[in-house]
């Protein structure tokens, strides 16, 4: 199996990138486009548990836009072959203050390209965070 091929990862990093900015935007349109349609969908936040796409999109539609510019930092991501990755990233708030947030999400190439098929947020305090020596 081919990992990391650089055509791949910089289509993954270009679906992730635009996921991105329309989070911070409050692209709805695109945010459901992102996640795939379909049941199985899953997307964990930090004070939601959202099982299929029509929960997901729900979410989204009911959300505020205020506070929603974040940063990333440390961002990786992994392909495997040519139709299959994962997205790691840290994302820092201005209203989140001493928390650091973490975000993963698998993305799955279909014949109508990339789609998160699972994702985990979460936030923990920054202090809390292990650092190796």
């Amino acid at each position: 199996m081919d990992i990391d091929l650089p055509e791949v990862v910089a289509e993954v990093r270009a679906a992730f990138d635009r996921y991105e900015k329309a989070l911070i935007t409050n692209d709805v349109a695109v945010l459901d486009d992102t996640f795939r349609v379909d049941p199985r969908t899953i997307r964990y936040g930090v004070t939601e548990i959202l099982y299929g796409h029509h929960e997901i999109a729900a979410f989204r539609a009911a959300r505020s836009p205020v506070g929603l510019v974040r940063s990333t930092s440390k961002t990786v991501i992994t392909t495997f072959g040519r139709d299959f990755a994962v997205a790691n990233t840290l994302f820092h708030r201005a209203t989140m203050p001493g928390k650091v947030g973490r975000q993963s999400q698998t993305w799955v190439r279909f014949p109508d390209g990339w789609h998160v098929v699972a994702a985990h947020v979460s936030v923990i305090d920054e202090a809390s965070v292990w650092k190796p020596a």
